[in-house]
């Protein structure tokens, strides 16, 4: 019996990537590129012309994110496969990728078997998280959520500004940004200031400047 064409599309900003894991998965027998595109808006049109079975999907696109991507991919088609394939371990842009439907994610520098196994497990419906990040995953999962005022303080604080920077860019009482930061540090696990900015960043959380 004849194996079924698995149909790909792949989203990825780094033409040099893109077609280099194209022409991984078109030396599959039973795997065929139906479309690419640097463009997470794009991915969504193209998903619409051409039906792809498994959609892998960069998170690090310009404008349109490849969490907005995958969110506006699944929100249309509930039953798309996507595979995250990121250049970045990091906790937040990873969990906020399966929060929208994503059913797996790899690394850029995962090896071309690993890749195209993942590809045909997604496929089957499979779910793939590395140990290691599957761990983390589930720790992040049980971490309370930062509220938005929360997030500003966070962002603000790892810009280098102290309390009473924060409290005059949010028009907020320095007393407020304490109150804030009080529950940053308590929901992120740490004792200050340096180790909730480096708790963010190596989660993904804020991004340095």
């Amino acid at each position: 019996m004849k194996t079924k064409t698995i149909r790909v599309m792949v989203v990825d900003d780094h033409p040099a990537f893109r077609i280099g894991l194209t022409a991984l998965i078109a030396s599959q027998p039973d795997l065929l590129v139906v479309a690419e595109t640097g463009n997470g808006r794009e991915s969504v049109e193209l998903f619409r012309l051409t039906a792809p079975d498994v959609v892998l999907m960069d998170l690090r696109l310009p404008g349109f994110s490849g969490v907005s991507a995958i969110t506006a991919l699944h929100r249309e088609f509930p039953a798309c496969r996507t595979l995250v394939v990121t250049t970045y371990d990091c906790d937040e842009d990873i969990y906020l990728a399966c929060q929208a439907g994503a059913q797996a994610c790899l690394l850029k520098d995962s090896s071309a078997e690993e890749i195209i196994g993942t590809i045909r497990k997604v496929f089957q419906g499979e779910k793939c998280l590395p140990a290691g990040l599957a761990a983390r995953l589930q720790e992040r999962r049980r971490r309370e959520e930062l509220t938005s005022r929360e997030m500003d303080v966070l962002r603000c604080l790892a810009r280098g500004r102290n309390n009473r920077e924060i409290a005059t860019t949010l028009f907020i009482s320095e007393d407020t940004v304490k109150t804030h930061l009080k529950n940053v540090f308590a929901k992120l696990g740490v004792e200050d200031r340096t180790g909730a900015v480096l708790a963010a960043v190596r989660q993904g959380i804020v991004y340095l400047e």
